[in-house]
């Protein structure tokens, strides 16, 4: 007899096209997959998604609409429980009504019963005083809990979450692996330079700073300039802002210049990040994607997460987006294009350990439905 899958839903900021988000939200996937096949469990996910005909296509899984009460209601009354993760879901410097709505899922499946789970979630920052109590509230009826680095566990027990373990685990898309190797080598034989960058300063200056850099770069060595778009369309706007600086330069020194423009689905974007000999990278699961590609990357902060990651590496953003060198740039490319193995292999250690315990959560969570079952 098979058993009935266990429906579990999984709250986050999906169908929006954000690479990153994606990324998690695949990873998520195939960790839960993979330890509920182990586990002999079956499951059935569903996805609340601002788009979920567009995410039902892409992953394969039954998706509701997370603005739209009743389906999000009788989706959870269905399940065995919900996953709110991970990301940077619980901040309110990007919006003010983040942390209301992803509290208020969780919510309500603790009114309705059913068990809760953050999964390897990046607190912070909480610039209002009046999320503490609602996060802490919230959070004590959670299962289990996770978050992807110490800053985050520190700020939960310093608002007076102190029942139980939160458990400290890598981002969950140190895990994501190649369902397939397909993809050919770029064509040339230059050396690729991977680059995701966003806006961030007013006056554009960590753009101009970059520019300025690949230019460096480029003069010493012919290089591929290949530009990676993590959220549409403003970072494929601000990749352009950057092309439109180099003109015609880097081509004039036998270079080429190029940008990843409908990689959304992340395994695309995952295997655009391992065809590159080093990664420039702002956002955070560039940075990410290289460090589970053995890529030699270079992190660039603008938000501590960027450190946080970048220390669990062992590795330090080169600058911060209102001081950044063009010669340290350029100088940084340069040297990893020539010490790129052995940057991996100081790292290969730490990297497996992160990518092995990647998936921790969604072991303990597959544990808790089985013996629940």
């Amino acid at each position: 007899m098979v058993a009935t899958p266990q429906k579990i839903v999984i709250s986050g900021y999906y169908g929006f096209r954000n690479s990153g988000d994606e990324a998690v939200l695949q990873s998520i996937l195939f960790a839960l997959q993979r330890q509920a096949d182990a586990a002999g469990l079956p499951i059935e996910p569903i996805v609340l998604s601002i788009d979920p005909e567009w995410t039902t296509a892409t992953y394969g899984v039954r998706s509701v609409h997370r603005m739209k009460l009743a389906e999000v209601r009788q989706a959870i009354s269905e399940s065995s429980g919900l996953i709110s993760g991970g990301g940077s879901l619980l901040q309110d410097v990007t919006s003010n009504k983040s942390i209301p709505y992803y509290l208020g899922v969780i919510k309500l499946a603790q009114w309705m019963g059913k068990p809760t789970f953050i999964y390897a979630q990046g607190i912070g920052p909480l610039n209002r005083k009046l999320f503490h109590p609602l996060i802490k509230s919230v959070f004590r009826k959670c299962k289990y809990v996770s978050v992807r680095d110490e800053q985050s566990k520190n700020l939960l027990q310093k608002i007076g979450l102190v029942k139980g373990n939160i458990d400290v685990v890598p981002d969950p898309v140190m895990g994501l692996s190649l369902v397939e190797d397909g993809a050919g080598e770029d064509s040339s034989s230059l050396p690729v330079v991977g680059i995701s960058v966003r806006y961030w300063e007013a006056d554009k200056r960590e753009l101009n700073a970059i520019a300025e850099g690949l230019k460096e770069a480029s003069h010493t060595q012919p290089l591929h300039l290949r530009f990676l778009p993590f959220h549409l369309p403003s970072d494929n706007e601000a990749s352009r802002y950057i092309m439109g600086l180099l003109g015609q330069d880097i081509e004039k020194n036998g270079g080429r210049v190029s940008i990843v423009e409908d990689a959304v689905h992340p395994q695309d974007m995952l295997r655009e990040v391992e065809k590159c000999d080093v990664l420039l990278g702002m956002r955070l699961h560039s940075l990410i994607y290289a460090a589970g590609r053995r890529v030699p990357l270079i992190g660039i902060s603008y938000d501590p997460k960027i450190d946080h990651f970048l220390n669990r590496v062992d590795c330090r953003p080169l600058g911060s987006t209102d001081s950044l060198e063009s010669k340290k740039l350029a100088s940084e490319i340069l040297q990893l294009l020539r010490d790129g193995a052995v940057w991996s292999e100081e790292r290969e250690p730490l990297i497996s350990k992160l990518v092995q315990e990647a998936e921790t959560p969604a072991r303990e969570i597959v544990q808790y439905l089985s013996h629940k079952g």
